[in-house]
């Protein structure tokens, strides 16, 4: 049975988050596909050039876990907003989670590029907080801003139904099932996901950044994710 760590940015009062990572008696490992994980993220959006947040980190090569990479999956119903969680590893609860204002749609229509960028920046200038520990974010998708998102505090039941179901990938794409287990597809669509790991490199106290590691080189689109503080 894998260990469960604690996360410093996300309460875990729900005794549910505690245990979401123990396997359950019985249950069949869910299928996830690596080799085509891009083509299937296809299916979701990404962002381009034209973002200060490149220029301002610089991609500085000294990452901060040597050993192994942070684990980020973007996930969300077909006709609704997507979801980012970032994982030190799939059996962390994750140390971050944030709705993002765009809907699948607009991602999609991004994915139409190979370069990828999103950028979320805080306003807040006192410095108290652990960059990702800051709440309010501006949210840019190639270089455009598409609006605002609050960091959660705690998992929302359909957050917590994906990570229960993804605790055992390290990185793949596909289609999930729905929390409700007489629904395969509800209103929004169809439950979709990419997880990747990721390169985190830290810029400064304000800056930071997320490079998806493609798979022995793999060509495919490159997705990067960006955290900055307002100085």
């Amino acid at each position: 049975m894998p260990t469960v760590h604690s996360s410093p940015y996300l309460q875990m009062d729900n005794p549910a988050i505690l245990s979401f990572l123990r396997p359950t008696p019985g249950e069949k490992p869910l299928k996830s596909s690596s080799g085509g994980l891009m083509r299937m993220f296809k299916l979701f959006p990404m962002l381009t050039s034209g973002c200060k947040m490149d220029a301002l980190l610089g991609r500085p090569r000294k990452p901060l876990l040597k050993d192994s990479a942070t684990t980020g999956t973007i996930f969300g119903y077909r006709k609704g907003r997507v979801c980012l969680a970032i994982q030190d590893d799939p059996h962390c609860v994750p140390m971050f989670v944030i709705e993002l204002p765009m809907l699948t749609s607009l991602l999609q229509k991004e994915m139409a590029s190979d370069i990828i960028r999103i950028a979320l920046e805080s306003g807040t200038k006192t410095h108290k907080k652990q960059l990702l520990e800051e709440f309010v974010w501006a949210v840019y998708c190639n270089g455009r801003k598409v609006g605002y998102s609050i960091r959660r505090k705690q998992l929302s039941d359909d957050e917590l139904h994906v990570m229960q179901l993804l605790r055992g990938v390290s990185m793949g794409a596909g289609v999930l099932p729905s929390p409700n287990e007489k629904e395969t597809v509800t209103s929004d669509g169809e439950l979709t996901y990419m997880r990747a790991r990721f390169e985190r490199v830290v810029g400064s106290k304000d800056t930071e950044a997320l490079y998806m590691i493609n798979l022995d080189g793999a060509p495919g689109p490159e997705l990067s994710i960006f955290f900055v503080r307002a100085r």
